[in-house]
């Protein structure tokens, strides 16, 4: 797998590339903010990007959108030291296929790998902190199909592709979603993820 990283600090992209480097993963290209990171990707098209958040002139989440924008199956792993729901929505929402934190060194390697094999990454201290403000959902049942969907939206499918996977149209995917949301008692799809992930 080939990817790119992009972080402001110097001494933490060192010591990324070293992580990358020492588990088998090539390095195209680095880069310290957001327009470094829209212009290695329209570069390289790499197969997934490893990016911060808080970065002068163009953060991470706004250049997140503008990837997307242009290369909307991009995928984006964004590591931060910030634990805060907020970025956690607003990425997710955006298409970032997962969220982990810097201090985390023994889980960057794995999470790199997961999200190039297609699946959704998060941090299991933000799983634990975002789960903090959710009811007890246990004794709520979930049907076999909005199972199956719940699981696609975590693993960071779109309504098009989760129809496609099931066989369902658009429409029916949407209205499964919003059951599934109200029955739970959640906001959004990055609620449903971390609901699925903590069972």
């Amino acid at each position: 797998m080939k990817i790119i990283i992009i972080d402001d600090d110097n001494l933490v992209l060192n010591a990324l590339k070293s992580i990358v480097s020492s588990g088998g993963i090539e390095l195209l290209a680095s880069g310290k903010n957001g327009y470094e990171a829209i212009e290695l990707y329209d570069k390289y098209l790499p197969d997934m990007i490893l990016m911060d958040i808080r970065m002068e002139g163009l953060n991470g989440i706004d250049a997140t959108k503008k990837i997307l924008d242009s290369h909307p199956n991009a995928k984006i792993l964004l590591l931060t030291t910030f634990k805060d729901e907020e970025y956690i929505n607003r990425a997710i929402h955006l298409g970032a296929k997962g969220y982990i934190l810097k201090e985390n060194f023994s889980a960057i390697v794995p999470s790199i790998k997961s999200v190039c094999e297609g699946n959704m990454v998060f941090d299991s201290q933000i799983i634990s902190e975002l789960g903090k403000s959710q009811k007890n959902h246990k004794d709520i049942p979930l049907s076999e199909r909005e199972i199956s969907i719940l699981q696609l939206v975590a693993e960071g499918f779109n309504n098009k592709e989760i129809s496609e996977r099931l066989f369902l149209s658009e429409g029916t995917i949407r209205n499964y979603i919003s059951l599934i949301l109200d029955k739970l008692d959640l906001r959004d799809r990055t609620q449903l993820a971390i609901y699925y992930l903590k069972r």
